[in-house]
């Protein structure tokens, strides 16, 4: 007897040392949500688009012009002679309004106030980030935003809501260069 207990915990300990044997799923749907998602995307890209061509096709005596960053833009205040443009590492002074594709303020100019931004170094949403690259010093432009470029999903968590096209009117103050 004294034998077989030892005996019996060693087979007890070989025993329960195995690993616990993975579960296979019943059923797998990988990709169904990333599908699903991205065709909603589509539509609602789609959408924007048409919203916003409708607005460009009624304003015919304004001159808009389609950015490669997917956005339209126009010129309220052209400066022609100027050929400075902020590049990496500058930093830039600014003021804009912010407006939905229906006109009515979101946030004005007094709201938002004058803004520093270093291009490309700090946060700001793409589509403005990428407009102010296109900017000279004293421009007015107004840009129209389709959501993914703007607040996108989230939104601001504030007044712009989940994917909403903006128009920013936007004023570039100055440009500091930097010597990087």
């Amino acid at each position: 007897m004294k034998t077989i207990i030892p005996f019996l915990v060693i087979v007890l300990l070989f025993c329960s040392c195995r690993s616990p044997e993975p579960r296979m799923p019943e059923s797998v749907k990988s990709g169904s949500f990333i599908s699903e998602s991205a065709e909603r995307n589509k539509k609602l890209n789609d959408q924007e688009r048409v919203a916003i061509e409708a607005l460009i096709a009624n304003d015919s005596l304004i001159d808009y012009v389609a950015s490669e960053s997917g956005f339209w833009y126009y010129y309220v205040n052209k400066v022609e002679k100027d050929t400075i443009q902020p590049l990496f590492g500058d930093q830039v002074n600014f003021s804009y309004s912010v407006n939905n594709l229906q006109g009515a303020s979101i946030y004005s100019f007094e709201e938002i106030g004058t803004q520093s931004y270093i291009i490309d170094k700090e946060e700001l949403f793409t589509g403005l980030r990428e407009g102010l690259k296109l900017m000279k010093p004293t421009e007015t432009v107004t840009f129209i935003f389709p959501s993914q470029v703007a607040f996108g999903y989230y939104g601001d968590d504030n007044k712009i809501g989940t994917n909403v096209p903006l128009i920013c009117e936007v004023t570039l103050n100055s440009i500091s260069k930097t010597n990087d």
